[in-house]
C-alpha cells in the first residue's frame, strides 16, 4: 500500500498539492489552538468556500426537527427530489471529529447525494463535544435513524427503504449505526461511509505516513478525540467499529477513501473485516486527494467523481 512510500507528497494529485499550498500559504491557525465555537465557526464560514458553488439544485429543502431520547429537538435538513411516489432516505450523519460540522458544512454534499442517488437525504445536526461527550453523538445518531423509520412517512418518504451515510466521524458514527440497526432488526439497505474512522488507536503506517502536511493533522485528530472520549472509553465498539464481535448480518457497504489519508488504512482494514463477515462491500479508493476531499468540490475534482460513485451505490440499493 502507499502508506510506506518514501516521499508521500509526491503521491497527491495536482489539484490537492495546489490546495495544500493555498492553505499553508494562507497560514491560518489550526483548529486545535481554537475554542470550540471559534473551530465551529471557522469550518462553517471556511469550508463551504472549497465546495461547488453554486450549490446544486434540488427540489425540496425543508428545516425539521427530530425528537432524541432525552427531548432534545435535533436539527435536520430534508432534502428530496420531486417525486410521485414515497421515495427512500439517507440518514446523512456529517464529519468534523465529533467537535465541529453542521448543515451549513455539508449541504452541498446532501444535495449531491440527493441528486444522483434519486432519494431524500435527511442531513442530521447531532449535539457536538466538548459539550456533549461520548456517546452523545451516537444516541444522537441512533434516534434520528430510529426516529426517521417510525415518523418517515409524514414527510412522504418510504420508510421500509432506509440506508446511513457520513463522512469521517460521521462515518463512523454511520458505521456504528448499521451495526445497532442490524442488532434491533432494523433493515438497512446500505451504509455509505467516507473515509471512516474506524479503530481505536491511530497507529496504523498511514497515521504515520500521512501525520502532517495532508489537510488532517495528527494535532487535529488528538484534539477532536480528546474533546470528544476519554481514553479509557476508546475501545468500546461504539467510537471503534472494527471492536464490535461480530461483523456478520450487516446491511451492503459503499466505502470511498483518500488514498494520502491517515484514515486510509482503517478503511481499507473495515472493508476486509466486513467482507470476511460476508458483508457486500463496494470500495473505492480515491488516488492522490486528502482526507476531507469530497466537500471540497471546488477546489478538488476528484470530489465530483465519489459523489457520483456514492449516488449510484445509493441509487442502486433503493431499487435492489
Amino acid at each position: 500500500m502507499s502508506s510506506h512510500h518514501t516521499n508521500p507528497r509526491s503521491l497527491l494529485n495536482a489539484a490537492t498539492h495546489s490546495l495544500i499550498e493555498r492553505v499553508h500559504r494562507a497560514g491560518r491557525p489550526p483548529m486545535a489552538a481554537m475554542t470550540p465555537a471559534q473551530a465551529r465557526e471557522f469550518y462553517d464560514i471556511g469550508g463551504p468556500m472549497l465546495d461547488l458553488q453554486p450549490a446544486p439544485q434540488v427540489d425540496r429543502v425543508e428545516d425539521i426537527s427530530l425528537r432524541a431520547r432525552d427531548g432534545h429537538a435535533m436539527p435536520a435538513r430534508l432534502y428530496a427530489p420531486r417525486s410521485q411516489i414515497a421515495l427512500p432516505v439517507l440518514l446523512y450523519i456529517h464529519g468534523g471529529g465529533f467537535s465541529v460540522g453542521s448543515l451549513t458544512t455539508h449541504d452541498v454534499l446532501c444535495r449531491q447525494l440527493s441528486r444522483l442517488g434519486h432519494c431524500a437525504v435527511v442531513s442530521l445536526d447531532y449535539r457536538l463535544a466538548p459539550e456533549h461527550r461520548f456517546p452523545t453523538a451516537v444516541h444522537d445518531s441512533w434516534d434520528a435513524l430510529n426516529w426517521l423509520h417510525q415518523n418517515g412517512q409524514t414527510l412522504g418518504l418510504d420508510t421500509t427503504r432506509l440506508a446511513v451515510g457520513g463522512d469521517s466521524a460521521g462515518g463512523t458514527l454511520a458505521a456504528v449505526c448499521a451495526l445497532m440497526a442490524r442488532d434491533a432488526g432494523l433493515n438497512l439497505r446500505l451504509q455509505l461511509l467516507f473515509y471512516p474512522g474506524c479503530i481505536a488507536r491511530q497507529d496504523t503506517a498511514s497515521h504515520h505516513t500521512f501525520a502532517e502536511g495532508f489537510m488532517l493533522d495528527k494535532a487535529t485528530v488528538d484534539w477532536f478525540f480528546n474533546n470528544y472520549i476519554d481514553q479509557a472509553d476508546r475501545d468500546d465498539w461504539r467510537f471503534a467499529p472494527m471492536n464490535a464481535s461480530d461483523h456478520t448480518g450487516l446491511a451492503p457497504a459503499w466505502i470511498g477513501l483518500a488514498e494520502c489519508d491517515p484514515l486510509v488504512d482503517e478503511g481499507v482494514q473495515y472493508a476486509d473485516t466486513l467482507r470476511m463477515a460476508g458483508v457486500a462491500v463496494n470500495l473505492e479508493i480515491y488516488k492522490g486527494v486528502v482526507h476531507g476531499f469530497i466537500t471540497m468540490g471546488r477546489a478538488i475534482p476528484d470530489a465530483l467523481q465519489a459523489h457520483a460513485d456514492a449516488g449510484r451505490a445509493l441509487k442502486n440499493a433503493f431499487e435492489s
